[in-house]
């Protein structure tokens, strides 16, 4: 019974991602906000944001915070509506980079980073964004529990990539075998730092501690690898932001992992602070 629902989930997830590919870019986008801001506020993953939203700003009025997570629901709508045209988003160059040249190097010389996001504007494009301008990598995803549509998500954003060497790995124990492997053989890797990982430590985040990955610094360490944070902001005209802030190291032997977690914990509150209505509230973060 399971797989047939599974199956029916998948049929319609299928056909609207046929219907967004039949229309027009910007149409799509406004279609699935519409459909995202309509619906999306009537389930119980609005409460989550709008409880989310009340943490981090306290005195904010009911009014704006309301506004804050009906435009996170279009910033989801246009996210999922763009997911299956992502080289379309590449080939009508949607996608601008700033601040590129702070991995100049590391692209000249074929080099390692270990680069981190969060889920801002539309994350989906950050892995091809990195594998189109020749940094081969690896990057951790989250599978869902219906493997008709995980199979299909899986397939859209392999396909988004031009490297035979980048790739995709679902989170658990594979992905932590595939990601040394893929580091041990040279690539590079990113990792979306802002979802709540069960099996984590607990950081500060926005001054509560939170359950959070931490692998990465640990292999940033054992490696000595920089680590690259990106900033990715939607901008005018349909167009996504990626912005390459100067890389670092986390070589200091008197700096934990968790200290330096939450030294990166406080730049992506600046980025959520200062782009509130892109950022993926919905999130059960804080719980």
């Amino acid at each position: 019974m399971k797989n047939i629902i599974y199956f029916f989930e998948y049929i319609i997830v299928f056909l609207i991602f046929f219907l967004f590919k039949l229309l027009p870019l910007n149409i799509s986008a406004k279609f699935a906000s519409f459909l995202f801001s309509t619906f999306g506020r009537l389930s119980g993953a609005n409460k989550t944001a709008i409880k989310n939203c009340k943490y981090v700003f306290p005195n904010m009025k009911e009014k704006e915070v309301k506004s804050i997570v009906k435009k996170s629901w279009d910033n989801l709508g246009r996210t999922i509506s763009e997911l299956p045209r992502l080289n379309y988003l590449f080939d009508k160059k949607k996608i601008k980079y700033n601040k590129i040249e702070n991995i100049e190097n590391l692209i000249k010389n074929n080099s390692q980073g270990i680069f981190i996001c969060i889920h801002q504007s539309n994350w989906e494009v950050v892995v091809p964004g990195l594998d189109r301008i020749g940094i081969n990598l690896g990057a951790v995803y989250r599978h869902i529990n219906n493997h008709f549509l995980d199979k299909l998500l899986l397939k859209i954003r392999t396909n988004s990539l031009v490297s035979s060497k980048s790739f995709y790995t679902p989170k658990g124990k594979k992905s932590a075998k595939d990601i040394t492997e893929a580091i041990r053989n040279s690539l590079s890797m990113l990792v979306v730092i802002d979802q709540k990982d069960s099996s984590g430590e607990e950081v500060l985040f926005f001054k509560r501690k939170v359950k959070t990955q931490t692998g990465f610094l640990k292999l940033a360490r054992k490696y000595k690898l920089p680590i690259i944070p990106i900033k990715n902001k939607r901008i005018d005209n349909g167009k996504i932001e990626l912005t390459f802030l100067e890389p670092f190291y986390h070589n200091d032997v008197n700096i934990s992992d968790n200290q330096m977690m939450e030294t990166i914990h406080h730049k992506i509150e600046d980025w959520i602070k200062s782009e509130p209505s892109q950022w993926f509230w919905q999130h059960k973060r804080f719980s």
